[in-house]
């Protein structure tokens, strides 16, 4: 089976924690030890967000001060980085004869995509108000809050078209666990004369793994996050985990945009598109959402809509 994991960023550096290179390969070796009983029996794409580590870079470039580099070429960065760690740490745990491969993956996006006007992806660290209008009037950064505090934002245009979908087919044919599209990939543009170039954004993860996912034929896209399902009425006292729930029921809800909202219209996008299943759920129950145990599974038609029983 062709399967397509999209890794949440919490799975690489959980909310509130230091950005050190220790906690980082720890969360990944975590991460691959969910994900290394599905890439022994399947042939698999990883793809992963990169919110935190590409703000940290961002940070970085801004102290060193002298024409810093723009987020096109940090994503890049973060793409081989990342794409490191997860070789590394899931070639450990399977067998020393399968092949790995991280691909740059570039991302064509709309130059008049009304994102750009709209800053809504967060990346880098939490602040506090006086930190974040701080650096908003010395670096003319755009902040939200996000949960207590407050997080830059930059835009996040919709992927279009992933340039190296190619290759990427050629590596599975040959048995291999590929890398690929890392924080949505690097974003790019054509300007007149057909000439390529980079973006500044940081393009949302979900919804280029979802086109990825329908690109290379994969027969299950998994969102791995850190949330056990897709619940209706969350924060509620009637807060309920959906099992199972067509893709045209799950359109019918409502989602907070910054959280859950994209992953399931990248869900509800997979299966209308191509007639097969995706899941979202926790990042340590990957294998068991791929048969229906755990997490929500998205269906096309007319299935009935399931709930999962109370905890406890």
């Amino acid at each position: 089976m062709r399967v397509v994991v999209a890794l949440g960023g919490n799975a690489l550096l959980r909310r509130g924690e230091p950005m050190t290179a220790r906690n980082q390969r720890q969360n990944v070796r975590v991460a691959c030890e969910a994900l290394a009983p599905v890439a022994r029996d399947n042939e698999i794409v990883i793809s992963h967000g990169n919110g935190p580590q590409v703000g940290l870079l961002a940070l970085q470039q801004a102290a060193f001060g002298k024409d810093p580099y723009p987020l096109d070429v940090l994503g890049a960065e973060t793409e081989g980085m990342i794409g490191y760690l997860i070789e590394q740490e899931l070639g450990n745990l399977l067998p020393f004869e399968r092949p790995f491969a991280t691909i740059l993956s570039m991302t064509e996006v709309d130059p008049n995509d009304p994102a750009f006007q709209d800053p809504t992806k967060p990346i880098g660290p939490v602040y506090d108000q006086q930190e974040a209008d701080r650096m908003a009037a010395e670096k003319g950064w755009t902040f939200k809050p996000d949960g207590s505090g407050w997080r830059r934002v930059v835009a996040s245009p919709r992927p279009m078209r992933i340039f190296e979908i190619r290759p990427v087919k050629w590596l599975l044919e040959k048995g291999t666990v590929v890398i690929f599209a890392g924080g949505g990939g690097i974003p790019t543009m054509y300007q007149e004369g057909r000439r390529l170039v980079g973006v500044e954004a940081v393009i949302d993860k979900d919804l280029a793994s979802s086109l990825l996912a329908r690109e290379v034929g994969a027969d299950v896209f998994v969102m791995a996050t850190d949330a056990d399902a897709v619940f209706v009425g969350w924060g509620t006292p009637e807060a309920k985990a959906l099992k199972q729930i067509s893709a045209v029921a799950l359109r019918s809800l409502s989602f907070p945009a910054g959280s859950m909202g994209p992953k399931v219209q990248a869900a509800c996008e997979f299966v209308e598109l191509t007639g097969r299943r995706a899941c979202i759920g926790a990042l340590e129950d990957s294998e068991r959402m791929i048969r229906g145990e755990a997490g929500t599974t998205v269906v096309p038609g007319e299935a009935p809509t399931e709930y999962w029983p109370p905890k406890g």
